[in-house]
């Protein structure tokens, strides 16, 4: 039935009733005007509740969720510049110009010093400090009660603090557990307990126009509630990951925060956008919460995460390509290359393969592949399924482990390194041999290896990683020369060490602990 205006009610009104002449037509008008708002009346309210109905109300799941989710913050250590000397004070620029006769680097307004900046005047000959500068800004959520926390390994990489602010503004030093950049999943733990951990959802249950919610600190603003759908599952972004892709807006600052059903569960982590200009543009992706949880729980146990590899490079089958050898259907993935003397190799197959299932499981793309077989715990034998030329057949292999990736390493692992003699711990350093890797890969003949700084060595712009070459005009080639270096120094007096970090070479003075 045609519904009546409110604006045709007002004209017919205004026509019938004032311009009405025989007796009763005002009071038959006004019978057909209740007639029609009780006819329309009905329709109005069902409209409104079909719209009611289909908005739905976040505040349930911000009140049950939003305690769960953290504000993270990451500090970067960096030694305040001093105008002339380029990071060195006046006692090491000093010891340069009179006995080595070597031109001090990085000096602001000469070349070869790119975007030198502007310092304050010096102020005397006192040392200058190492201070902590803010880094990036983040968002997180508490895995569980104890204090584990997990967000993306790019929101804490390169970091020397990781800072965890509660939404009850209680603020913590986060020791970092693992990170796995191949995913870009990270595990911090700070020490508090009965904290409101999340619930994990069930990916598998996730569909495409589904309602989910972000919560995060996008911009620095902590906290910031964002909702959207669905917008797809598996996409291929990655080669371990099918990310989930939303239209939730996400903003730097939101990484690392969690993807939220309408059940108040956690299903995926928000990690990436697709974007022209920086910011938020539609599209947006996280990590599915099943393949973040794995990750964590190596990280948690191990400190990094191992994966399998068979030592293929492989490439898509199409349509065309599926046709032309007999297979029928575009799936699996094709064989171009197979690494001498890898698992693949070793197992008998051959270019021109196609493995369509891995252990029974179905390999519908290409992608799935190195995701299935990195998956699976090294040492493991599988069983392949192979289609060559026109016949399938099931193939052993034992699945290798795919060279680890650097991470950055657990305090626990800090810890057991090995100690210093009480010579170099009076400088604030513990040293280790460099390997012969290393000395390759450095293109350098000797030294070592910093492996933790404290004190006088850390004021004086030293960092783990870096290598020790000289040691007051003494050359370091291994640990006995270094130690013999040491020893030599006047314990009163500060200390000369050349060091080398990345390409470039530098001096630093140390003044040893009285």
């Amino acid at each position: 039935m045609k519904s009546l205006s409110l604006k045709n009610l007002e004209r017919s009104f205004s026509m019938k009733s004032l311009n009405a002449k025989a007796p009763g037509s005002g009071v038959s008008f006004f019978l057909a005007l209740a007639c029609a708002f009780s006819l329309q009346m009905p329709l109005m309210a069902s409209a409104q509740q079909g719209m009611v109905k289909g908005l739905p109300d976040f505040t349930e799941l911000v009140e049950q969720v939003g305690p769960s989710v953290v504000n993270i913050r990451t500090l970067e250590k960096v030694r305040a510049q001093p105008q002339n000397g380029g990071g060195m004070d006046d006692e090491t620029q000093d010891l340069l110009r009179r006995f080595f006769g070597i031109p001090i680097p990085n000096v602001p307004n000469t070349p070869n010093t790119p975007n030198a900046p502007r310092q304050a005047p010096r102020q005397g000959r006192t040392p200058v400090p190492e201070e902590s500068q803010p880094r990036g800004v983040g968002s997180g959520f508490v895995l569980t009660s104890d204090g584990f926390i997990m967000t993306n390994a790019h929101v804490v990489d390169g970091a020397d603090e990781v800072l965890v602010t509660l939404t009850d503004k209680r603020e913590f030093k986060a020791k970092l557990i693992g990170a796995d950049k191949r995913t870009d999943v990270a595990v911090v733990k700070i020490q508090a307990t009965g904290l409101p951990a999340v619930k994990v959802g069930d990916v598998s249950r996730l569909k495409v126009g589904e309602w989910v919610m972000a919560i995060g600190s996008p911009f620095g603003l902590d906290n910031s509630v964002t909702a959207g759908i669905v917008s797809a599952k598996q996409r291929d972004t990655g080669d371990y990951l099918p990310f989930i892709q939303t239209d939730v807006a996400i903003n730097p600052g939101n990484s690392g925060g969690p993807l939220i059903n309408m059940r108040g569960e956690v299903i995926g982590i928000n990690s990436q956008i697709y974007s022209r200009s920086g910011g938020f543009m539609g599209i947006s992706f996280a990590i599915p919460m099943d393949e973040a949880m794995r990750v964590s729980e190596q990280l948690r146990s191990n400190g990094r995460v191992t994966r399998g590899r068979i030592g293929v490079q492989i490439e898509p089958v199409t349509k065309e390509l599926a046709e032309s050898i007999g297979l029928g259907k575009a799936q699996g993935a094709l064989i171009n290359r197979i690494e001498p003397g890898a698992p693949a190799d070793k197992a008998g197959l051959e270019a021109g393969d196609v493995i369509l299932k891995i252990d029974g499981k179905q390999i519908e793309k290409s992608a799935d592949l190195p995701r299935l077989v990195g998956n699976t715990k090294p040492g493991t034998k599988s069983t392949l399924t192979v289609f060559r030329r026109g016949a399938t057949k099931e193939m052993s292999i034992v699945i290798a482990e795919l060279e680890p990736e650097k991470v950055a390493k657990r305090s626990s692992e800090i810890e057991e390194k090995p100690k210093a003699s009480a010579s170099a711990q009076g400088l604030g350093l513990v040293v280790t041999e460099l390997t012969d890797a290393q000395k390759t890969e450095l293109k350098i003949k000797g030294g070592v290896r910093v492996e933790s700084v404290q004190e006088q060595a850390a004021k004086a712009g030293l960092r783990e990683g870096d290598v020790i070459l000289a040691v007051g005009n003494h050359e370091v080639t291994q640990m006995k020369e270094f130690e013999a270096a040491v020893a030599k120094i006047d314990k009163n007096a500060a200390v000369s060490v050349l060091f080398r970090r990345g390409e470039l070479t530098r001096f630093a003075l140390i003044r040893p602990i009285r």
